[in-house]
């Protein structure tokens, strides 16, 4: 059975949803469809951590999904911009697990992401997939995996 080691960039994948279809992303569609007839070693979701009530309860389905939600604070600026940014995070860990694991599904569309994939397929010869909503995926991103999945109705809410 092929090992698997999901990683989700939620801010990500909500805006581009949202801003796309102006629907939610269904994790557990996604999760059907991405471990069957898998073995998952690690589910790892990256949110920022608002506080409120509503989000909360989404990182609580997330944990009942299968997915290990790591939190950052949400940080609102004094120019009114905001920070929460888990590229580096992501990236860290993607690299521990890249050596475990067969498969690597990167849930995102950032672009920045496009050098990881290529790192992690060269040295450990991991096949790589990422699931993204087309019109807002790089495509540096989209060439530099083995397998994109577009995100569609599949796999909306």
């Amino acid at each position: 059975m092929e090992k698997v080691a999901i990683f989700a960039d939620v801010q990500n994948i909500y805006y581009t949803t949202r801003q796309a279809y102006q629907r939610h992303f269904n994790y557990s569609a996604f999760w059907s469809a991405a471990t069957t007839g898998r073995d998952v070693i690690a589910a790892l979701a990256y949110a920022i951590d608002k506080g409120d009530s509503k989000q909360k309860n989404f990182q609580q389905i997330l944990g009942t999904i299968g997915f290990d939600v790591k939190l950052k604070p949400f940080i609102q600026r004094s120019d009114g911009s905001a920070k929460g940014d888990w590229d580096v995070g992501i990236t860290l860990d993607v690299i521990d697990y890249a050596a475990k694991a067969d498969v690597v599904i990167l849930l995102s569309g950032d672009g920045d992401f496009d050098a990881l994939l290529t790192k992690i397929r060269d040295v450990h010869a991991v096949t790589t997939e990422v699931y993204g909503v087309a019109a807002l995926t790089a495509p540096s991103l989209i060439h530099a995996s083995d397998r994109f999945i577009a995100i569609d109705d599949k796999l909306l809410l």
